[in-house]
């Protein structure tokens, strides 16, 4: 059965209307101390969140709701996902609550859970939460305003110190830190700075509203002037959580997440620290990386996209390195989910390892262009049952022979069919990408 509140990653909508309303919140927030919570001592449930205006409103319900079982709260206040992640976890905390909706503008807000060990919850638990809310009748009491919370310092100094002995001393590198307006506005330039680094901040000036607008991961044109301006040897961009990073050259070139993971994997395979010569990524991650790897001897294993996924593939296998190409990285020997600051760190630290500049570094990664399609579609019939679409996909996979790929598949949260084709020549796989879309919205109209 389809699921009303939990999504791809945990709760998230626009704030105040369903699912992502305060008496949703205070609802949850009992749910997991029912669900995670033992006899033997109060639940203990760790707090953070970003920086958008509804964050506060949301914090006080859950806590209210979490409080009213009996449960103990650990508030960071304003922190990255990764933050609640570790803290969670070396602080055997019963669970972990972060109040964000990453990359999305500031109308919309989530709630994602971390369990006991620092990881995400698997979709079995959520659905087994969603009954608890779906069921609880529970009324939030009425307030005039929501206090602002401020975060126990201890706690965020606990994961500055961890972040920071993951590397050595940056001195002598100048660094250009886009913060999205978002949860790492603080952080980030601390730890970057106390190691050394010279840095130069941007969008460090959250309002409520300005989280990810026109800033951060995905939009790098302002990271990438500053990095050439100020003569910097890497940009760095988070998302409004920081669980993502994208990072441009001292050109202003930008680098996807595949970069990260070539550059992070040959690393690792060079100092003979990577498990099973293995790195994960999703079906998005560029046919590229899968040629480099291959040609050191490391097999990229592919998965669905998202990375609790990547995450899975990474804890069933033993393997220490995966991610996504929008920038969700994983060095699982440092972290359980996502860390965009740790994921920096690590580049950073490759940079003045090498003693080059990060374009020569990059420019191992030789990328395939890619056409990517999106069709509106009347409704999403199976694929496999429309053989006008699977002719013209065979047809573009024999073209491109072992030199490319296709990939197509509904949106999932949309009536649109997406088509990403892959291969050498640039002209080529934009006509065939084109030429399937049509065929594929024609024979869903015309069945």
């Amino acid at each position: 059965m389809p699921r009303k509140l939990f999504g791809t990653d945990g709760i998230r909508g626009k704030f105040g209307e369903e699912p992502v309303t305060l008496t949703t919140a205070a609802k949850l927030g009992r749910a997991v101390v029912d669900y995670f919570g033992g006899e033997e001592k109060p639940s203990q449930i760790v707090i953070g969140r970003d920086t958008r205006e509804s964050g506060s409103e949301l914090e006080s319900a859950l806590i209210e709701g979490i409080t009213s079982r009996g449960g103990e709260i650990v508030s960071l206040g304003v922190v990255p996902t990764p933050t609640v992640a570790y803290i969670t976890k070396v602080q055997t905390a019963t669970a972990g609550i972060v109040i964000s909706a990453s990359h999305n503008p500031y109308w919309d807000n989530g709630l994602k859970i971390f369990a006991v060990n620092g990881y995400k919850l698997s979709d079995e638990i959520e659905t087994e939460l969603e009954k608890l809310i779906l069921a609880d009748d529970y009324v939030l009491s009425e307030s005039e305003s929501a206090p602002e919370t401020i975060g126990d310092e201890k706690y965020r100094q606990q994961y500055i110190e961890f972040a920071q002995k993951s590397v050595g001393d940056l001195g002598g590198l100048k660094i250009a830190l886009d913060c999205a307006n978002g949860a790492a506005h603080q952080l980030a330039p601390q730890i970057f700075r106390e190691l050394g680094a010279e840095v130069t901040v941007i969008n460090d000036q959250p309002d409520g509203k300005n989280i990810n607008d026109n800033c951060g991961s995905q939009f790098l044109s302002g990271l990438q002037k500053t990095v050439v301006a100020k003569s910097c040897n890497i940009g760095i961009a988070f998302d409004g959580d920081a669980d993502r990073v994208i990072i441009c050259d001292e050109k202003g070139r930008e680098l996807s997440g595949d970069h990260i993971l070539a550059l992070g994997g040959l690393d690792l395979l060079e100092k003979d620290e990577l498990p099973q010569k293995t790195i994960v990524a999703t079906e998005y991650s560029n046919l590229g990386l899968d040629k480099l790897m291959e040609s050191r001897g490391v097999e990229v294993v592919r998965v669905l996209n998202g990375d609790r996924y990547v995450i899975e593939e990474m804890r069933k296998n033993g393997y220490i390195l995966g991610g996504e190409r929008s920038g969700h990285i994983i060095f699982g020997q440092l972290a359980t989910t996502g860390d965009g600051i740790i994921a920096a760190l690590q580049m950073v630290a490759l940079l003045k390892n090498k003693n080059q500049p990060l374009s020569e570094l990059a420019d191992v990664l030789e990328e395939y262009p890619q056409a990517l399609v999106s069709v509106l579609v009347a409704e999403k019939k199976d694929l496999i049952q429309l053989k006008q679409t699977q002719q013209a996909i065979k047809q573009a996979e024999t073209e491109l022979g072992d030199r490319g790929r296709v990939l197509a598949r509904y949106s999932g949260t949309e009536n649109k069919a997406r088509v990403l084709v892959e291969g050498r020549d640039q002209k080529t796989v934009t006509e065939l990408a084109k030429e399937i879309a049509k065929v594929w919205q024609e024979e869903v109209s015309n069945n």
